[in-house]
């Protein structure tokens, strides 16, 4: 579950208040808008990058408004994914587990299954320098995914990919929800990634977030 209340933001000339809504828990929910509307700021407040003005906070059924980003419970993607540049990808998807001191067996055997899981087996000794675009946003959802998070959230997660990794990264993305019973708020402006993933979809223009109906035909 996520909840937001009266959510407040100021940068500059650019700000936002009263912002409110709720995500149900295992619901993927789209959050659509142009580019330049807040959207990547809301993720940022809800991982605990930024801290609102005002307004409060809910993931998993906790306050966390003032908690520190890694007590939040909350798995997070960003647009270029944001690889650890001198780190082989196991040591990537292995991050959150060694810093929770995790042990060295337990953390090889969770990498080894999700890199099977996300069909990434192949890169595990590489570095990401060389790595395309959809196969650093595989290893970027995978780390999220070993935090073991209560929440997922993406802002914009194929914005740097071609169509062709798209397409399978977003079939990835449904098969890990599903399996794993996720709460995800996945940001885009992209009308086609919402209409193929929403199970609710919330719009974000002039300051403001809205609930906008879903088509009963379109996950069927």
């Amino acid at each position: 579950m996520i909840r937001v209340e009266n959510l407040a933001w100021k940068a500059g000339a650019f700000s936002f208040e009263h912002v409110a809504f709720e995500v149900p828990d295992g619901t993927y929910c789209v959050l659509r808008g142009a580019s330049g509307t807040g959207k990547t700021t809301i993720i940022e407040l809800l991982c605990g990058l930024r801290r609102p003005l005002a307004g409060r906070i809910w993931a998993g059924g906790l306050d966390i408004t003032e908690l520190e980003p890694a007590q939040r419970r909350i798995g997070y993607v960003p647009q270029d994914g944001a690889l650890f540049p001198t780190l082989r990808v196991r040591n990537q998807l292995g991050f959150a587990l060694r810093v929770r001191h995790r042990p060295a067996a337990e953390i090889a055997e969770q990498v080894n299954t999700i890199a099977r899981e996300l069909r990434i087996e192949h890169l595990l000794d590489r570095y990401p320098d060389g790595l395309s675009g959809g196969e650093r946003q595989r290893i970027a959802v995978g780390r999220a995914l070993l935090s073991k998070p209560s929440v997922l959230l993406l802002d914009e997660p194929l914005s740097a990919i071609d169509e062709d990794a798209r397409d399978d990264l977003l079939t990835l993305l449904q098969e890990s929800h599903k399996r794993l019973r996720l709460t995800v708020l996945h940001v885009t402006h992209s009308r086609q990634e919402a209409e193929r993933m929403a199970e609710q979809l919330l719009v974000m223009q002039d300051g403001k977030i809205t609930s906008v109906p879903i088509n009963s035909t379109q996950h069927a």
